[in-house]
């Protein structure tokens, strides 16, 4: 049988994910060419896994990014198919992302890769629930854009995270695979890549779907989002095409707000006002984003949590971020390969 997908999952020891959800799903996959390559720190020792699963430890442990490279390395299908671990597929992810590629006889070419949304499962704990849904959320997700956790319109995207990123394999080689030194932002670095050296195009469909559980707040949601902040600001200075964007400076400039905005009454009633009717906007958005929610989910607690959900996380991503547009790092390494003035 000829492979055409190698699923790629990076992970520190094989769990009840990849047990329970990630290999049952694949077995129901309407599509049947692929493999599964799954990516621990070391052996699981006698387990035994059906034939479509391939285990190549990476000891000396690795990083998410190297591991994903390791996996596309040993990778036998055309097409590397890279998930999450805490994320598992639809009936027709193959199926689906393979008739993305094959869109138009003109540019079939040109696609290089294909991704979708990773949606809350319907059983994660309400705590999970909470943060899909300031997700899924247009207030709540910001400059990050709803399409990742909730389905959008099919269109081209030039920035899509590994949970759900289907890429031909010869593209993949052409741009060096991940960069191990932004995690978690190897897959904004990557598919810059595609997308503005390889000349590539990125399509995303809402029916190259996954389930991808997300993190309870708000401790492990803040981790999270903070890692997301952090990267998000260096990027501004390396990777302006994908992240120099408006939406992604609107939390930093609401944590200077929140922090500052009271200061202005010391100085000028005007401004004070200023600030006041903008946080009244705030809250009215929190509102009608809470009531959209409480209809969507039918679940009165989840739309009183997801209120001070948002504004913690908008609050600490703006912190994060502005740290990482202050940051000085590997801009020197990056600058002769982009080609961009770096600010």
């Amino acid at each position: 049988m000829k492979i055409v997908f190698s699923v790629v999952v990076p992970v520190p020891k094989i769990n009840d994910y990849i047990r329970k959800e990630i290999i049952p799903a694949l077995e129901k996959q309407s599509f049947k060419d692929f493999e599964l390559i799954i990516v621990p720190d070391k052996k699981p020792g006698r387990e035994k896994f059906p034939s479509f699963v391939k285990i190549y430890p990476s000891w000396p442990k690795l990083g998410p990014a190297d591991k994903k490279d390791l996996g596309a390395r040993k990778a036998k299908g055309e097409i590397i198919a890279f998930l999450d671990d805490d994320a598992y597929p639809s009936r027709d992810w193959l199926k689906n992302a393979l008739s993305c590629f094959k869109l138009q006889a003109s540019n079939f070419k040109r696609i290089s890769a294909v991704c979708g949304p990773g949606v809350t499962p319907p059983n994660d704990s309400l705590l999970s629930q909470v943060s899909g849904w300031m997700w899924s959320s247009w207030l709540g997700a910001g400059g990050a854009g709803t399409y990742r956790c909730w389905p959008g319109k099919k269109r081209e995207v030039d920035d899509c995270p590994t949970f759900n990123l289907i890429v031909r394999k010869k593209d993949f080689k052409k741009v060096g695979g991940f960069d191990s030194g932004f995690w978690p932002g190897e897959d904004t670095k990557f598919c810059h890549d595609l997308v503005y050296k390889l000349k590539k195009k990125i399509i995303y469909d809402p029916k190259v779907l996954v389930y991808h559980h997300r993190r309870d707040i708000f401790t492990p949601h803040l981790k999270q989002i903070g890692r997301y902040g952090l990267h998000r600001g260096f990027f501004v200075k390396i990777l302006p095409k994908t992240s120099k964007r408006l939406g992604y400076f609107i939390p930093a400039l609401f944590a200077l707000g929140v922090i500052l905005g009271p200061l202005t009454a010391l100085f000028s009633p005007l401004l004070f006002k200023l600030y006041s009717g903008v946080i009244g906007i705030y809250i009215i958005l929190v509102g009608f984003t809470s009531l959209w929610v409480l209809v969507k989910s039918k679940n009165l607690i989840i739309a009183v949590l997801l209120a001070p959900t948002i504004f913690i996380s908008h609050l600490y991503y703006g912190l994060r971020f502005l740290q990482g547009l202050l940051k000085k790092g590997k801009i020197s390494k990056y600058k002769k390969e982009l080609g961009e003035a770096i600010t």
